[in-house]
């Protein structure tokens, strides 16, 4: 069984983020992170590898040379390859120019599974795994909570506002990964040196299968930004002034029933 792994490098937002004068992001200048949700799809992808036998992992990227980094976790962490895919022609993409592009990475690869975080925390959309699997062609199922491999389909709990769905489909499918799907694994010692001496495959535009110059980096991004910035303005709220402590906390508790929260 083959399974692709989409992961991003992302911002590490505690640290503060940049922006360039077109409104996209500064990532040369900013502290990475493997993307939360993706690192929890990987970690599937190797439990599933740890489970069964001829299993192949592999992590694919899109981003700039240092993405290289992300791609060495995962392989620290137990996947067998990585795939980067970097050009400048593919800079500033957003949801439909990145998803053209990593469809046209994995078609020239061999896959039962492929596996994308829910969404990347730079960018919330949760747009880029089902975009994907359109270009594709191929199943998607998101929002997993649980998968399960049963012969030549998958069996994936999905989540579903106050409850599950529990979905069947035969690969090739893909699966976006929720981050409460597990706990990540740390990398072990013998996987950070294994990482080390990995080779990185690095695919350019000249790589991608069946995609056009139109639909790739930033002039085929349909998405304009209008503005972009760092600090969010928050509205003053509701000020109430209780007359005394027991108004106070009965006000409060009033609102926290009132919300469900209690």
């Amino acid at each position: 069984m083959k399974i692709v792994v989409c992961i991003k490098q992302v911002p590490d937002t505690k640290g503060g983020v940049e922006f360039n004068p077109d409104g996209t992001l500064n990532r040369a200048a900013m502290l990475t992170i493997m993307n939360p949700d993706d690192k929890a799809g990987l970690e599937a992808a190797l439990r599933i590898k740890d489970q069964y036998d001829d299993v192949e992992v592999t992590v694919l990227t899109m981003g700039l040379p240092k993405a290289e980094e992300v791609l060495r976790e995962a392989i620290a962490m137990g996947a067998d390859k990585g795939i980067l895919v970097t050009d400048r022609v593919l800079g500033g993409a957003d949801t439909w120019a990145t998803s053209t592009t990593i469809a046209g990475a994995i078609r020239n690869i061999d896959y039962d599974i492929i596996i994308t975080g829910r969404q990347a925390i730079d960018g919330d959309t949760a747009q880029v795994g089902p975009q994907i699997a359109e270009h594709l062609g191929i199943p998607v199922i998101s929002y997993a909570e649980e998968i399960e491999i049963d012969g030549k389909s998958v069996i994936v709990k999905r989540q579903y506002e106050d409850r599950y769905h529990k979905i069947k489909a035969e690969m090739p499918c893909l699966i976006t990964a929720l981050s409460e799907l597990n706990e990540p694994r740390y990398m072990s010692p013998g996987g950070i040196f294994d990482a080390y001496d990995a080779e990185i495959t690095v695919w350019g535009r000249a790589d991608l299968k069946d995609v056009d110059d139109s639909n790739l980096g930033l002039n085929g991004s349909p998405t304009k930004i209008a503005k972009a910035s760092d600090k969010v303005r928050k509205g003053a709220g509701e000020k109430v002034v209780p007359d005394s402590p027991e108004e106070a906390v009965s006000y409060i508790v009033g609102k926290l029933t009132e919300k469900h929260v209690i």
